[in-house]
């Protein structure tokens, strides 16, 4: 038996793949009897941040990574088919029903036995811990331990929602970007020069929560970037950010927007909505005030209110190796955010290739590296050959990859499709030389038609 420490994203893909491989797993989850500043389930797979799991377009590498999961047979992926809810061209989820069939997809393997139990130890033998970027303070201490080092940490921002039925649908409009998707995916909340300008006034003169003496030096990550920060930037920075307003065009005046809020459904029944880019520290009551002050949301009440919280993650490219493993401890993997990779997929992308590594370990299997023209293996190089002191946690792009070894067109679109095309191929072969099959998590998770 091996042992995977985090229930999350990668935890829970590390797990489905080497039970679908013919190992004994023991996933050992804190939650729900301890839990963390973000989560608010003992639920596995639970999304703490946005439901979106970005675009769906095969030539973005987002896009490219989703269906190089696919082809190794990824629970995740399964689960988030299963849940998604209109989102124009990006593939977003109801929460609940996503971690609602990894949770049953889990449960129910007779390979796998879930602990509910805070690990207090780094696991002894072949195990993976994916504790993802909230890991317990104490775990936290003996990876630092371990490492020699103390772990790099950023300031992660979640998003508010707020409740449907208290939105004004007489001033926002359905839409998507372009006419991307369902065409109308989004609700937009439109706003004039005079009352953008105002909300940038009062984003600039809100209350923040205080950051502790030992967090004040820890930055922001870059992608994620709180609302009153980008506010502070300039006063155009938001229009050009979150609230750009092209390709959108207001029905009630047949005019484009000087700047848009957009929100997105959060759930199936379509109860909750997102404020999509609008992570912020604000306390409760500026967050009240303000966000108030967007048309439409007069008298929104809030579900949940946006908040910060603490990331941590290790100097990979100093201490992974490409199978993932510690170099001073190589019988643990690690995976997931803890690695160094940002975003959802991306962690579980990990999780699904410690999963796949440890298998064939205990396969007696030899594996050959992966090459760096697919996104996994773009994922890869950007863990273990990134300088050390520039590495910080990076989403999976086409600037990670390296070119395939096939001619491509200057065309930048059909470039990337043929480079999508080849990456996928490749995946397939290398899984193919693995000793056990490509899982089906259809037969656990019924993906949509």
């Amino acid at each position: 038996m091996v042992r995977v420490v985090g229930g999350g994203l990668a935890g829970s893909e590390a797990a489905w793949q080497l039970a679908s491989a013919g190992v004994e797993v023991e996933l050992v989850e804190m939650r729900p009897g301890t839990t963390t500043p973000a989560h608010r389930s003992g639920d596995l797979g639970e999304l703490v941040c946005s439901n979106s799991l970005r675009s769906d377009n095969p030539t973005n590498a987002i896009g490219l990574l989703k269906r190089e999961m696919e082809v190794m047979g990824s629970l995740v992926m399964a689960a988030a088919r299963a849940a998604a809810i209109p989102a124009g061209d990006a593939l977003a989820v109801d929460r609940r029903t996503f971690s609602d069939h990894i949770s049953h997809a889990l449960d129910g393997h007779p390979l796998v036995r879930i602990v509910r139990e805070e690990a207090t130890a780094l696991p002894e033998g072949p195990a993976i811990l994916a504790t993802g970027p909230l890991t317990s303070p104490v775990l936290h201490q003996a990876i630092e331990t371990l490492l020699g080092e103390g772990s790099l940490s950023f300031f992660d921002a979640i998003a508010p929602l707020v409740a449907a039925d208290s939105l004004d649908l007489s001033v926002l409009f359905a839409a998507s970007r372009y006419g991307k998707g369902g065409s109308a995916d989004y609700l937009n909340a439109p706003l004039d020069h005079d009352q953008y300008v105002a909300f940038v006034v009062a984003l600039r003169e809100a209350e923040t929560v205080p950051l502790r003496e030992l967090e004040r030096d820890i930055p922001h990550f870059e992608g994620c970037l709180p609302i009153e920060v980008l506010a502070e930037r300039g006063l155009d920075t938001l229009r050009y950010g979150p609230m750009k307003s092209v390709g959108l065009e207001n029905p009630h005046t047949g005019r484009r927007p000087y700047a848009v809020v957009q929100l997105r459904q959060d759930d199936l029944a379509a109860e909750h909505y997102n404020l999509v880019g609008f992570q912020t520290r604000m306390t409760i009551g500026a967050q009240k005030r303000v966000l108030r002050l967007i048309p439409g949301l007069a008298t929104a009440r809030f579900t949940r209110f946006g908040m910060v919280h603490r990331n941590s993650f290790v100097c990979a490219p100093r201490h992974l190796d490409a199978q993932l493993r510690i170099r001073a401890h190589p019988s643990l993997r690690l995976a997931g955010q803890l690695t160094g990779v940002e975003g959802y997929l991306e962690s579980a992308a990990c999780g699904l290739l410690a999963g796949l590594y440890l298998a064939a370990e205990r396969h007696g299997a030899a594996v050959s590296p992966l090459v760096h023209w697919t996104a996994h293996g773009g994922l890869v190089r950007h863990l273990t050959e990134r300088p050390p002191h520039r590495f910080q946690p990076a989403n999976v792009a086409w600037g990670l990859m390296t070119e395939p070894p096939i001619p491509l067109p200057r065309d930048k679109g059909h470039r990337r499709k043929l480079a999508g095309a080849a990456a996928l191929a490749e995946i397939a072969r290398w899984r193919a030389t693995f000793p056990f099959p490509v899982p089906n998590p259809r037969a656990a998770v019924p993906v949509k038609a």
